[in-house]
């Protein structure tokens, strides 16, 4: 299989990758306080790429 081929399957995905990434880095430099450290929580985005973002969004971010 070339790089050819698998670039259609694999270039949307790494794009829903980018952008989950930056609106997650977004609202963490926009959240005040967090579950946890807010190191943490960066740390998190930043290495677990996809699922990082998702995390920080849904247990991550403190309610008011």
């Amino acid at each position: 299989m070339e790089i050819v081929e698998v670039l259609p399957i694999v270039a949307p995905i790494l794009v829903i990758q980018i952008i989950l990434m930056i609106v997650g880095l977004i609202a963490w430099t926009k959240t005040d306080e967090t579950n946890g450290p807010k190191w943490m929580w960066l740390l998190i985005i930043l290495f677990f790429s996809v699922i990082g973002p998702i995390l920080f969004f849904i247990i991550g971010r403190r309610q008011q």
